[in-house]
C-alpha cells in the first residue's frame, strides 16, 4: 500500500448493518472503542449494544440503522488512522458514501465532527422514517435492464429509479402499490430479478420531502465547516468543495437519484486507483469492481483487516493522521 496512487475512501449506506459489527473493533482498538462512546453519548442510549447484540429487528429500523452504520464506519476509519499513521501512505483524493454513506465522508473529510455527524444521521433516519410512514412506500433492485428502459418503466408506474449503483443493477422506488406493478412490469421487460429492499418508504423519491423540510430545520442549526478533503456528491457526481454545497446536497440526495455509478466514474477517470470501503460489509466493493475492474479495491470492516494493515506496515500502532 506504500506505493504512490490516487485512493479514495468509500462509506457504504442503509442495508450493510448486521448484528455484532463492530464489537472486534471496539474490543481491539481505544481509538474506534471511542468512537461508540461519542454515538452513545452524543444520541443518549447505548447504540454500541444495539450493533453489538441487536436485536436484529431493532437494529434494522431505519432510525437505528443510519447511525449504527456511519459509527461502525467511523470506527473503521478512526483505528485505520490509528494503526496507518507515518507510514508513507498516500494522501487521499476523494471521500465518497453512498446515500448514507454520505454522512460518514462529512467527520471523514472534517465538515462535522463526529458526534454532531452521529446526531444528524439519527435525525436524517427518524424524519426519512416518518415521512414513509405518511405515503407506504418502498425500493427494490432491478437486476439486468439498463436504464432507458427502466426509467420508461418507472414513467409508466409513477416510481423513481433511486439508485444508479453499477452496470446492470439500478434501484427504483415508489409507493406500495406502484412499485410492485413496477416489480412486475420490468421483470415483462427483461429484467433477470427484481429484490424488494428491506427499507421503510420510498427513499429518494418526492416521498421524502417531509424529511427534507425536517432536515432543512436540523441543519440550520449546525456549524458546517469547510471539507479538508472533496467529497464526491450522490447526486451530481461531481465534488463537493465548499460547507453551502454539502448542505444543498444533503437536502437534495434525499428526493433524487444516487449516481453511484457516475460518482466512481467521475473519481476514476480523474486517476484514482484505489477504492478503500471502509464499514460493515462489502457492498461498495462489489459494485465498485463492476464498474471497473481495473481498479485496486480493499475492504476494511473490521479489527483482522485493520491489523492486517498493522501487520504490513511492521506491527507498530502509531498516533496521528491518516489522509
Amino acid at each position: 500500500m506504500a506505493e504512490l496512487m490516487k485512493v479514495a475512501y468509500v462509506f457504504p449506506g442503509q442495508g450493510s448493518q448486521w448484528v455484532g459489527m463492530g464489537h472486534d473493533l471496539y474490543h481491539d482498538f481505544d481509538s474506534a472503542k471511542a468512537v461508540f462512546e461519542q454515538a452513545d453519548g452524543a444520541l443518549g442510549f447505548s447504540l454500541s449494544q444495539l450493533c453489538f447484540e441487536g436485536p436484529e429487528d431493532e437494529l434494522r429500523q431505519t432510525i437505528n440503522a443510519q447511525p449504527a452504520i456511519v459509527t461502525v464506519s467511523f470506527a473503521c476509519l478512526e483505528a485505520t488512522r490509528n494503526v496507518s499513521a507515518g507510514n508513507g501512505l498516500p494522501l487521499v483524493s476523494f471521500v465518497a458514501g453512498h446515500s448514507l454513506g454520505e454522512y460518514t465522508a462529512l467527520a471523514a473529510s472534517g465538515v462535522l465532527d463526529f458526534a454532531t455527524t452521529v446526531y444528524l444521521a439519527r435525525e436524517r433516519g427518524r424524519l426519512m422514517h416518518e415521512a414513509g410512514q405518511i405515503v407506504p412506500g418502498g425500493m427494490a433492485a432491478i437486476i439486468g435492464l439498463d436504464e432507458p428502459p427502466l426509467a420508461e418503466v418507472c414513467e409508466e408506474t409513477g416510481t423513481r429509479i433511486a439508485n444508479i449503483n453499477c452496470p446492470g443493477q439500478i434501484v427504483i422506488s415508489g409507493a406500495e402499490d406502484n412499485l410492485a406493478q413496477a416489480m412486475d412490469l420490468a421483470k415483462a421487460r427483461g429484467a433477470y430479478r427484481a429484490i424488494p429492499l428491506q427499507v421503510s418508504g420510498a427513499f429518494h423519491t418526492p416521498l421524502m420531502q417531509p424529511a427534507v423540510d425536517g432536515m432543512a430545520e436540523v441543519i440550520a442549526t449546525l456549524s458546517f465547516s469547510e471539507p479538508v478533503i472533496p467529497i464526491v456528491g450522490n447526486t451530481t457526481a461531481q465534488p463537493l468543495t465548499t460547507a453551502e454545497s454539502i448542505k444543498e446536497e444533503l437536502l437534495r440526495q434525499l428526493c433524487n437519484c444516487i449516481q453511484w455509478q457516475r460518482s466512481v466514474e467521475y473519481m476514476v477517470g480523474d486517476g484514482v486507483s484505489t477504492f478503500i470501503e471502509l464499514g460493515p460489509g462489502k457492498v461498495l466493493a462489489g459494485l465498485i469492481k463492476r464498474i471497473d475492474k481495473n481498479v485496486k479495491i480493499l475492504n476494511i470492516g473490521d479489527a483482522q483487516a485493520v491489523k492486517n494493515i498493522m501487520d504490513e506496515q511492521g506491527g507498530e500502532v502509531k498516533n496521528g493522521p491518516f489522509r
